[in-house]
């Protein structure tokens, strides 16, 4: 046998070796962010209240941590009125239902920001509309409808061109940020995509406000226009721009490219906010850019996963917010490729 023809079969036994490896250790980690899924929706199912709400560590019982989770067990494969979660994902929707203020505000906890529990429980709803039945869909379609009606007089409140666009804490603040516009353009769209009637020019003032949002030089994205970028507003950038029918834009390009060399660190103060932004956005910029983020967040995230199931941040706010607020968005961010919740399709 020639040298040549003995060094071919070394390498390609190497490659077959390596892909084979490659495979396993796929197939593996594949295995421990399935079983990390499900012990987070079993640390979620205890965690509910016999109201049906689930809580907020500082502000107690929540429709923000309510839809959160409701939409951790949509995440995971699990619907509403069937399946062995559906009765408890029923008594979280019924409780959002119930809690809808007069003026359209979805909202139960005391908070600085009620705009921030709104778009999370307008989402929630948005997402799971499709899949109810009888007196609750009915209710849930009613309670929508309203929810979006003041999501869209909100953005009209005149306010001026440094905040045009966005949203911000209430529903009457003339000032924007991107965190807040985040949840509001998501749910728009999640909306949108189910039949409401969600004007086009209102998903393009949104989108223009977020482009407004692009970090100092044009990196990344920022909390508000002109401000330092970070790797969690860089996600929210990027999801809101991906959403909206911007894929691969030349901002979105550009904040993709930002977020991998400035990737998601557990020491960030909005790390479990972050982990959920970065992975959704990433997911639908897709090819390498979605490959780099899955290679840093899943393995923190399954590094950082408790006995029980659950997450808990340890910087800021977020700490205050507790074990279900960081489990939520955790399962949110690893399930992610099963794309069972609408809004994560591409």
């Amino acid at each position: 046998m020639s040298r040549c023809l003995i060094v071919l079969l070394i390498l390609i036994f190497s490659v077959q070796n390596t892909s084979r490896c490659r495979a396993q250790e796929l197939d593996e980690q594949k295995k421990q962010l399935d079983s990390s899924i499900q012990r987070a929706v079993q640390f979620l199912s205890k965690s509910q209240q016999p109201s049906g709400a689930w809580s907020f560590n500082s502000y107690g019982e929540s429709t923000a941590a309510t839809s959160l989770a409701i939409m951790a067990f949509m995440a995971a494969g699990y619907v509403p009125e069937e399946g062995p979660y559906g009765e408890q994902i029923n008594k979280g929707i019924d409780w959002v239902l119930a809690h809808q203020a007069d003026n359209g505000l979805v909202v139960h906890h005391k908070s600085h920001g009620p705009m921030y529990s709104h778009g999370i429980s307008t989402l929630m709803l948005a997402e799971v509309a499709g899949m109810l039945t009888g007196e609750r869909e009915k209710k849930c379609q009613a309670v929508l409808a309203r929810a979006i009606k003041l999501i869209v007089s909100a953005q009209d409140v005149a306010k001026d061109k440094r905040n045009a666009g966005g949203w911000r804490y209430n529903q009457t603040s003339k000032d924007s940020d991107l965190s807040v516009t985040g949840w509001q353009l998501l749910a728009l769209r999640a909306a949108k995509n189910i039949g409401c009637d969600i004007s086009a020019d209102h998903i393009d003032k949104a989108v223009a406000y977020v482009r407004h949002c692009r970090g100092r030089n044009n990196v990344g994205f920022a909390y508000q226009p002109g401000g330092a970028p970070s790797a969690t507003r860089t996600g929210t950038g990027i999801l809101a721009l991906e959403i909206c029918g911007q894929h691969h834009t030349r901002e979105a390009l550009d904040a993709g490219d930002y977020l991998v060399e400035h990737p998601l660190h557990p020491d960030e103060f909005y790390y479990f906010y972050g982990a959920y932004y970065c992975s959704v956005g990433m997911f639908q910029m897709g090819g390498e850019y979605w490959k780099k983020t899955r290679s840093t967040i899943v393995p923190q995230l399954l590094e950082m996963q408790k006995h029980d199931g659950s997450w808990l941040a340890t910087k800021g706010s977020e700490k205050e917010a507790g074990k279900v607020y960081s489990t939520a968005l955790a399962v949110l961010a690893l399930a992610v490729e099963y794309q069972y919740l609408p809004i994560y399709q591409r």
